[in-house]
């Protein structure tokens, strides 16, 4: 496996939302070499019990890492890095770096009038994480927070747009409506998918932040920060999955774009085993 600076990037997600967070990255570093897994074979994530979303997030992660020899793990599901951020920067040998803190950092950015929200998955809301992230920004805002469940769903089954969708979306974000919040996090990889139907829903005034852009900012940062920033290139992609294979690959190119050429089944050093 290659190793120092041309060793590629680990990055895994519950399924196909952190794709955005693997755009951001592809986008922002051509020359890296990145290796993502989708864990859509025990999706969703968000109304699991910590414990297990911690144990899936240290399989993975170690995964990438000693099967692939990822030089650096991306933890792009927010609700693994809600429960299991400390624990995998801890045990694992190379940076980690979650989605969380960026977002937070983006969220309180976005805002003029110092209301911010943010939508996540029952878990990552549950977990208090985003309060904390925001509290440790120190910038002076007032944040409300609120469960989506059912958006995941929604986009690994690519149903984006419609009726059953939109109604959906007013009713759980109904309560950060009226809050009065200028900016919304984007507090799930997933959400993103669903921009449309949620920007319809809460009206122009307010902007939609995702965290995907400035978790690459803060990948590059770390790499730099370790001597690990690969020089020059192009950086070649792959992607696995712990589910459907062929259905990975047919809605992932969809999500991302050409990188996305194929995928394969992750190996049973992760999903099989512990299941």
């Amino acid at each position: 496996m290659p190793t120092g600076r041309d060793a590629p990037i680990g990055m895994f997600d519950s399924g196909f939302g952190g794709l955005t967070v693997a755009r951001a990255v592809i986008d922002l570093l051509p020359g890296e070499h990145l290796v993502y897994i989708g864990d859509t074979g025990r999706y969703p994530y968000g109304a699991k019990p910590p414990a297990d979303v911690r144990r899936f997030a240290l399989e993975l992660g170690r995964s990438l890492v000693d099967d692939f020899g990822a030089k650096a793990v991306v933890v792009a599901c927010n609700t693994a890095a809600s429960v299991a951020l400390d624990e995998l920067a801890a045990v694992l040998p190379v940076p980690v770096v979650g989605v969380v803190g960026p977002g937070a950092r983006a969220l309180v950015h976005a805002t003029s009038s110092g209301r911010v929200a943010v939508i996540g998955t029952v878990g990552t809301i549950a977990s208090g994480a985003y309060e904390r992230a925001v509290a440790g920004t120190g910038a002076p805002v007032s944040l409300v927070s609120a469960a989506c469940p059912g958006f995941v769903e929604f986009v690994e089954r690519d149903q984006t747009t419609g009726e059953e969708v939109t109604v959906l979306a007013q009713r759980l974000l109904a309560p950060v409506r009226e809050a009065g919040v200028d900016a919304l996090l984007l507090g799930c990889t997933h959400y993103p998918f669903l921009s449309g139907v949620i920007g319809d829903v809460m009206g122009p005034g307010v902007r939609l932040v995702s965290s995907a852009d400035e978790t690459a900012v803060a990948v590059r940062g770390a790499l730099e920060a370790a001597g690990l920033l690969r020089d020059g290139g192009t950086g070649t992609h792959r992607f696995f999955s712990s589910g459907d294979v062929a259905r990975f690959a047919e809605l992932g190119r969809r999500l991302l774009g050409p990188e996305l050429e194929e995928a394969a089944a992750w190996p049973e050093t992760g999903a099989t085993k512990g299941e």
